[in-house]
């Protein structure tokens, strides 16, 4: 190419940046890649980028995440902003919150919820409706201001020893008692009434 025909190609690249500015200004491609929350801010992060580039992203997620320091996350950013799309590893609050009803089902399947620390269910009422409930745990405590059972058929309790204390009075009534003992058997109080 001749010297002449450079210099018209530049002239000709000029005029064509200049007739549409935006190609001389145009921002580079997206960057997409992993960086590290070093601060937490409402809606927004501020993250470090690979080569230790810092910058603040918001957060773009489908799902409403409470990040925190540490945390690695998926940044999509250019320069007219960055955006977390994704959680690599957390250790911030994943929060799954809608308006209204919502329904989770199994469809011909088992629903497990697992948690490595534990489960917690909340709520002004909490029904549980089943043809068979089974519990096992090492330990339960039981709390209530007031308990109410009723079972229609057979109540069948195995322990090795039972420990009953009532602060108030004690009332038991059935068609037929009885109480037998191995060994001896020990009724003690101010007063006893039979009959």
């Amino acid at each position: 190419m001749s010297k002449l025909a450079r210099i018209r190609n530049h002239r000709t690249e000029s005029r064509a940046a200049e007739a549409r500015p935006e190609l001389a200004s145009a921002p580079s491609a997206p960057a997409l890649g992993p960086a590290e929350v070093v601060a937490v801010g409402p809606g927004r992060v501020e993250v470090a980028l690979p080569g230790g580039v810092r910058a603040t992203a918001r957060l773009a997620l489908a799902y409403l995440y409470e990040p925190a320091v540490g945390d690695e996350v998926l940044v999509i950013g250019h320069t007219a902003g960055h955006y977390v799309i994704g959680v690599l590893r957390g250790r911030g609050r994943a929060v799954l919150e809608v308006p209204g009803d919502l329904d989770v089902h199994a469809v011909g399947g088992t629903l497990r919820l697992r948690g490595d620390r534990g489960v917690c269910l909340e709520g002004r009422e909490v029904e549980v409706r089943a043809s068979k409930l089974e519990l096992v745990a090492a330990a339960v405590t039981e709390t209530f201001t007031s308990l109410r059972q009723r079972v229609s058929e057979l109540w069948s309790v195995r322990a090795g020893q039972t420990h009953t204390v009532v602060d108030g009075s004690s009332y038991t009534q059935a068609k037929s008692a009885a109480i037998l003992s191995e060994e001896r058997v020990t009724i003690n109080g101010k007063a006893i009434h039979l009959g």
